[in-house]
């Protein structure tokens, strides 16, 4: 015989068991529920800098800090992509020093830049979680760009014929 005989249970291969632990009522009672704690995405933006104490303080967040370039260079992305990205080491005003991307083609940036920080991460360039604002302080914008142009600082084109 071929088939299954009578209720012979056959566990069919694409069929999966998920093992899902469901508290009891006296369980809960006991323990009750914890929160699951969410990972902090950009760091950085989270403390501020006591000179008086000289020690960092935590705050809820800023949307941007100011830092000085210590070193600007280029790295390679992750596997299945094969460019230059521009990065800049940066030293921010709480004083941590964080790794920044670079946006945009061609920038100004060198050592002892000031620049804007943001969060925000770079998907294909590991430890790579925050980017410098272009158009502000010492990061010049992106020259000719047409569209997009208020991530990359640019102006609009002066029309030929238009006052």
């Amino acid at each position: 015989m071929t088939g299954p005989v009578g209720n012979d249970r056959i566990d069919h291969p694409t069929i999966e068991r998920s093992c899902v632990f469901v508290p009891t009522i006296s369980q809960l009672v006991r323990h009750g529920r914890k929160r699951k704690i969410s990972k902090i995405k950009a760091p950085a933006m989270r403390k501020n800098w006591n000179s008086l104490r000289q020690r960092q303080v935590s705050i809820p967040g800023a949307p941007q800090k100011r830092g000085v370039c210590l070193q600007v260079r280029t790295m390679t992305p992750k596997k299945p992509n094969s460019a230059l990205r521009k990065i800049a080491r940066v030293r921010l005003t709480n004083q941590m020093e964080v790794t920044a991307y670079i946006p945009g083609i061609g920038h100004n940036l060198q050592e002892h830049s000031v620049v804007l920080v943001r969060g925000g991460r770079v998907k294909d360039l590991p430890s790579v979680k925050y980017h410098i604002i272009r158009g502000t302080l010492d990061a010049a914008g992106v020259r000719d760009r047409k569209q997009g142009r208020s991530k990359y600082g640019a102006k609009a084109s002066a029309k030929p014929g238009a006052r």
